[in-house]
């Protein structure tokens, strides 16, 4: 769904997306099943606890199938998906119920964020990946760019009656910052259904869990440093509930890493970014508000989360200063 990112590459190595998760120093061992897979474009690594080989065998593969069936409905680097066609021919007829519902919860955290969530940043993102120059400066002809930003804007993409459309030519969608969350907490849902009660899904980075990885003891989650890949900001402990973390540290186009795979929809630039955690109900939410708040002064994201009973946020500038929401506590 997205190219490998540094985070899901520590990921395979016991630091998932959001961070250490496995294995923290002082960390009492519980027994725990535990696979990861190359899908998403990215490692999808999951935790199951207090389960039978047999069991865990069989809601594995379930979830994984699960994974797998979405990622063939929201991808937009496979031509023969939903999302594809839509990009490509500007309107979807009988569009997949999964992506209607995906793109309707787009819609509405691009409403709360006042547009700082928007799915159709795609022509930007797409400008700075053919432009990109990871050795050097990415240089950008200013006339391309404000082409490409003006075919942004998430109020130009229709639902309706099952149907998806655009209303200019050259737009396009992106569901990279919505969508890994989303198959994270249907893998979730799919793994208690067979009755694994007590596991962790790390799709990328967007981590959901359920229960706890050993009796009262939770399941723990490190934030990862956005300077230093051999360190971590904090710790959180999850017993139900996700948490997302995006940084422009991930994936970037040029040097200096000025510009990256974050882009504020108004401006068309990426923001000087360290990176976003959010905790949420579901990773979903916890994906496109860490995205959204990555693009968002520090202070108008504390106001918004202030406003979202449920919530919170770990901001990690880029010059090192923290900044948090009343209930985010840096351990």
């Amino acid at each position: 769904m997205s190219t490998m990112t540094r985070r899901a590459f520590l990921g395979m190595a016991g630091v998932a997306g959001a961070g250490l998760w496995l294995g923290l120093p002082g960390t009492a061992r519980a027994d725990v099943t535990r696979e990861t897979r190359v899908m998403l474009g990215t490692f999808v690594d999951v935790s199951l606890s207090g389960t039978s080989s047999m069991q865990a065998s069989e809601a594995l593969e379930r979830a994984f199938a699960e994974a797998a069936r979405l990622e063939k409905v929201f991808s937009r680097y496979d031509g023969g998906t939903p999302v594809s066609e839509l990009n490509r021919a500007g309107t979807l007829r009988d569009c997949p119920p999964e992506l209607t519902r995906l793109v309707n919860r787009s819609l509405f955290y691009g409403a709360v964020t006042g547009g700082g969530f928007d799915i159709t940043v795609q022509p930007v993102v797409d400008l700075f990946r053919a432009r990109r120059n990871p050795q050097g400066r990415l240089r950008l002809d200013e006339a391309e760019l404000r082409a490409a930003r003006e075919l942004v804007g998430y109020k130009g993409l229709r639902v309706a009656a099952g149907r998806l459309s655009l209303v200019r030519s050259g737009m396009g969608v992106t569901l990279d910052g919505i969508a890994k969350g989303y198959i994270a907490d249907r893998m979730s849902a799919v793994l208690t259904a067979c009755g694994v009660e007590n596991h962790l899904v790390n799709a990328g980075g967007d981590i959901a869990s359920h229960g706890c990885k050993a009796p009262g003891m939770p399941w723990r989650v490190a934030v990862q440093s956005p300077s230093d890949r051999a360190a971590y900001c904090g710790t959180l402990s999850l017993s139900g509930g996700a948490v997302a973390t995006s940084g422009g540290y991930e994936i970037y186009y040029d040097a200096s890493r000025r510009h990256h795979h974050l882009v504020a929809p108004a401006s068309g630039a990426s923001p000087a970014l360290g990176s976003v955690s959010v905790t949420a109900a579901t990773a979903m939410e916890a994906d496109a508000l860490a995205t959204a708040f990555s693009v968002l002064p520090p202070s108008e994201v504390l106001r918004l989360v202030r406003r979202m009973p449920g919530r919170e946020c770990g901001i990690v500038a880029a010059d090192g200063r923290r900044f948090a929401s009343e209930g985010w506590v840096w351990a």
